[in-house]
């Protein structure tokens, strides 16, 4: 693509090496081994510039969760994205699992608004759900707490996975406004049909929020290209058919969904719903651009009352730095 957009001019230089320029990158310039290799470093470059340019806002700002992925794949690593309820075991506890797994190498990290019919989740997110409710949990105290938390993101995106029924409640506008001040750059909105998104994604687009849809392994072709055209930010590619949780397995069908989303869109391909081990990710990891992992995590807050928050967050630490090993192999020097 960018080898099209202008011409790559590649000369020697007289240490041997060979050195590659463009007119679009008048300050950039890729200098290698070989002519083959300086050239590929440099249409790299350029894709990098030519995607920052198209996601860029009219002021050539860029959504966290855009400048995220640019960044991944210019670096060709993955995203470790994980999940977990806000307020199970309490708002402060939430804070210190986010230091944790930001500490462990969370490139994202989805925070749940507890809700009490959740959609699609599991025995474990729901019961997660539950215990937060229990404290009498409200909205705004989930606004609070991520306006309250953007230092020990550290920089890290924070995405909201959140039921259309309290975006309703509020007020989609009121709702929207209130996640873009508080620092969030996204939502997935499990419940929210995408023949009913148009007007939500319209309002997203508005603010800088991306509007992240799903896509299981169910959803006809037709249907999924349509879904990855009204997605923003990345596509939650589910693997599996049911609600989430923590599999022995996951099914061999998803690197086939993932092959066909592939030539559908050239968003970002994320998979949750049953990754929770380091095989999981192992299984995925040539294929996608992210994992999200949240039963396997947010089983460790089943201890809260047993154990100190801390062991627990420490164990949760754990477990996200063995799959962030799994997703990014550590380069040798």
């Amino acid at each position: 693509m960018p080898a099209s957009t202008c011409t790559i001019v590649v000369e020697p230089r007289t240490d041997g090496r060979f050195r590659a320029t463009c007119h679009l990158l008048p300050d950039a310039e890729c200098v290698a081994d070989t002519e083959a290799e300086a050239r590929a470093a440099l249409e790299r470059a350029l894709e990098f510039h030519l995607r920052q340019r198209a996601l860029a806002d009219d002021n050539g700002n860029l959504n966290p969760i855009d400048a995220l992925f640019l960044r991944l794949r210019r670096e060709g690593r993955k995203a470790f994205m994980p999940f977990i309820a806000a307020g199970d075991p309490d708002l402060p506890g939430t804070t210190l699992l986010v230091r944790e797994l930001v500490a462990a190498g969370a490139s994202l990290i989805e925070i749940g608004f507890p809700y009490s019919d959740p959609i699609a989740d599991g025995p474990v997110i729901q019961a997660s759900y539950t215990r937060a409710l229990a404290h009498k949990l409200k909205l705004d105290d989930i606004f609070g707490w991520a306006e309250s938390v953007r230092e020990p993101l550290q920089g890290v995106p924070l995405v909201g996975m959140v039921s259309y029924s309290l975006v309703h409640r509020r007020g989609a506008t009121a709702f929207l406004d209130r996640a873009r001040q508080v620092g969030f750059a996204g939502l997935i909105v499990p419940d929210l049909p995408i023949d009913e998104a148009e007007s939500l994604s319209a309002l997203t687009a508005e603010r800088g929020l991306k509007l992240i849809h799903l896509v299981t392994p169910t959803t006809p072709p037709e249907r999924a290209a349509r879904i990855a055209r009204l997605s923003t930010g990345f596509l939650y590619c589910v693997s599996i058919t049911g609600i989430t949780g923590e599999r022995d397995r996951l099914p061999e069908q998803v690197l086939e969904q993932l092959q066909r989303l592939r030539s559908q869109t050239d968003l970002p391909l994320c998979v949750g719903f049953g990754v929770g081990k380091p095989e999981h990710v192992r299984m995925l990891r040539d294929h996608v651009d992210g994992v999200i992992v949240g039963s396997a995590l947010v089983r460790k807050l089943e201890q809260a009352g047993k154990k100190p928050i801390e062991g627990i967050a420490r164990d949760v630490g754990e477990l996200a730095r063995s799959l962030v090993t799994a997703l990014n192999v550590p380069v040798e020097v």
